[in-house]
């Protein structure tokens, strides 16, 4: 199933501006991201090895909360066209499977040439800080409501 997203052009962008988007997180978020990113660290994949860790169980990847807020500066603020130019990231507390993350974007700044700086957090369930950090975006021109492709669905065998 299709949805719409729609982009918020540079001009039309405010300082103060918020967006949101949400994710539950699975096995197959973990077990996808260690394939697609080649980081098979066991504190993610192995229940046994992760027991033994400071977290007691499996763990997130880091960069996967980073690729949470990447998805919501591509279909949320500014959306679609938008170009990612760079990112700070601090990482507060470990993400576990089950959790229910909040990404939170709010524009800080409004830079030449299209340049926007946007604060990027990730709560957790708990309404506790996972992720802080900061974006420098390329809004798009225009704003525009486009028609964006279902996600593709993926079943774990094992």
């Amino acid at each position: 199933m299709s949805t719409t997203a729609h982009s918020i052009a540079y001009d039309d962008l405010c300082v103060g501006q918020t967006a949101s988007q949400t994710h539950d997180v699975n096995e197959t978020d973990l077990q996808m991201f260690a394939a697609v990113s080649g980081d098979n660290n066991p504190v993610h994949l192995d229940e046994t090895f992760a027991a033994t860790s400071r977290f007691k169980e499996r763990i997130a990847h880091g960069m996967f909360t980073g690729a949470l807020i990447s998805a919501a500066i591509a279909c949320k603020l500014p959306g679609p066209g938008s170009v990612y130019l760079s990112q700070q990231l601090g990482f507060m507390r470990p993400v576990k499977i089950g959790d229910t993350l909040e990404v939170q974007l709010e524009v800080l700044e409004k830079l030449a040439k299209n340049q926007v700086r946007i604060r990027t957090r990730v709560l957790n369930q708990q309404g506790k800080a996972v992720v802080d950090g900061e974006a420098l975006v390329l809004a798009p021109d225009r704003s525009q409501a486009i028609t964006m492709p279902a996600l593709p669905k993926f079943i774990l065998q094992g």
